[in-house]
């Protein structure tokens, strides 16, 4: 049984999309935290370290649908 691993010629057409889409959303994520004063759950220092630290789409994610406040 001969197991190869995955070409990363295979994968990166993949893996490039959801790189970008990654930081896009990481990105939009720390503007918001940095602009905004009053969030429904947390301070601005723990919605940095959820965002930055659950860098792969989970911390960006959790803060919009937890600590946004809406507008």
């Amino acid at each position: 049984m001969n197991l190869n691993p995955l070409d990363l010629n295979e994968i990166l057409p993949f893996l490039i999309p959801l790189i970008a889409a990654q930081l896009v959303l990481l990105a939009v994520t720390l503007r918001h935290i940095l602009t905004r004063s009053t969030y429904k759950r947390g301070s601005r220092a723990l919605w940095l370290v959820v965002a930055i630290v659950g860098m792969n789409f989970i911390g960006p994610i959790l803060y919009f649908l937890l600590g946004r406040e809406d507008a």
